[in-house]
C-alpha cells in the first residue's frame, strides 16, 4: 500500500485499485512551530496513523457496482422529482376548490383530474398534468433498468437474500447493497449501526452523561430506506403472499434470520410504543436492529462467497 497526496503521482486508476491512500495535504497535522514540511514528512506521519489505527479505511467499490449506485441515485432524485410535480398539481387544484374523495395519484384519480372543467385555466391543468406524467414515466423507466441490471450483477444473491427481509423489496436491498458493498469490512453489526448513523450520540464529561438523537453520520441513502422499511414492523409478524415468495428460493438460515427480525422487532415497536415513546422515534430505534438483521444476512457464507 503506498501513501501519496495529490499531485504526487498517484493517479485515479491506483486509487481505485485500493493500494493507495491519497490524502490531501491540509489534512495532515502539523505541530506548531514546525516549518518544514515535505512528502516524506507527511508520508511518515500517515503511516504512524495508519499503524495506530487513526485512518478511517473506504470501500472502493466496483465498475458494476458503481454503475447500480449511480442507477438507484438517479432513481432517487426522480423520485424526489415526481413528488414536487404532484405537490404542485395538488396546491393547484386546491386553489381552485377541487378536492377528490378517495386515494390519489391512481388511474382513476388521474381520470377524474383530466377531465375537470377549466376555462382560463385549462392550460395550467394541462401542463401539470404534463409535468406529473413525464417524472413518474422516468420513475417506471429506471426502475426497470433497475430490475435488469440486477440480473448481470455481482451482488444479486444479497439483493435476493435481503429481501427475505419484511420491508425489503427489490429497490431497497438494491440501494442496501449497492450503497454498502463489501459487507465483509464490518466486523460487528455495531460497526454498521454506527456507520449509518443510526446510533444515539453523546456528549460526557466527568461524571455527565449526556445522550442525544442519532448521530445521522454516514450514508444517507441506506440510512432513509431502513427507516421506511423499519414502519412494516409495527405490524403483527406474518408471511403474506409476496412475502412468502420472495423466501422461497432463499436458504433456511436466510429465512430464520428473516422471521426472527419479524418477531423481535414487532416486540421491540410495542415495547416502546408502550414506555410512551414516539413513532418516530421508536421507527429509528427498530430500523436501528434491522441494521443488524441485514448485516446477519449478509454474513452468510455463500453471501460472502458469491
Amino acid at each position: 500500500m503506498r501513501l501519496g497526496r495529490p499531485g504526487s503521482g498517484c493517479t485515479e486508476r491506483c486509487v481505485r485499485r485500493a493500494d493507495c491512500i491519497v490524502i490531501a495535504p491540509s489534512l495532515v497535522p502539523k505541530q506548531a512551530g514546525v516549518r518544514v514540511k515535505t512528502d516524506s514528512r507527511d508520508a511518515m506521519k500517515l503511516a504512524r496513523f495508519l499503524r495506530s489505527g487513526d485512518l478511517t479505511a473506504i470501500h472502493v467499490p466496483d465498475a458494476s457496482t458503481e454503475a447500480m449506485r449511480d442507477l438507484e441515485r438517479a432513481r432517487e432524485d426522480a423520485k424526489n422529482a415526481e413528488r414536487v410535480a404532484r405537490h404542485q398539481l395538488s396546491k393547484f387544484l386546491l386553489r381552485q376548490g377541487k378536492r377528490y374523495v378517495g386515494t390519489t395519484w391512481t388511474d382513476k384519480h388521474m381520470a377524474w383530474v383530466r377531465t375537470l372543467p377549466f376555462e382560463q385555466e385549462a392550460r395550467v391543468l394541462v401542463d401539470y398534468v404534463h409535468a406529473v406524467e413525464e417524472a413518474s414515466a422516468r420513475v417506471m423507466r429506471l426502475d426497470k433498468d433497475i430490475a435488469q441490471l440486477v440480473e448481470s450483477w455481482s451482488l444479486k444473491p444479497l439483493v435476493q437474500a435481503l429481501q427475505g427481509l419484511r420491508g425489503v423489496r427489490l429497490l431497497t436491498a438494491v440501494v442496501l447493497a449497492a450503497e454498502l458493498g463489501d459487507m465483509a469490512r464490518f466486523a460487528k453489526p455495531a460497526q454498521l449501526m454506527g456507520y449509518l448513523g443510526l446510533v444515539p450520540s453523546e456528549h460526557s464529561s466527568g461524571e455527565s452523561t449526556k445522550r442525544g438523537g442519532i448521530t445521522r453520520t454516514g450514508n444517507t441513502h441506506v440510512r432513509r430506506v431502513l427507516v421506511e422499511s423499519a414502519w412494516a414492523y409495527r405490524f403483527k409478524p406474518a408471511l403474506g403472499p409476496r412475502l412468502r415468495k420472495r423466501n422461497e428460493p432463499l436458504s433456511q438460515p436466510v429465512r430464520a434470520i428473516a422471521w426472527k427480525a419479524q418477531l423481535r422487532l414487532h416486540g421491540r415497536y410495542a415495547r416502546m410504543l408502550a414506555r410512551g415513546k414516539n413513532k418516530q422515534q421508536t421507527v429509528t430505534a427498530v430500523a436501528r436492529e434491522l441494521a443488524g438483521f441485514v448485516w446477519a444476512i449478509a454474513h452468510q457464507n455463500e453471501l460472502l462467497a458469491a
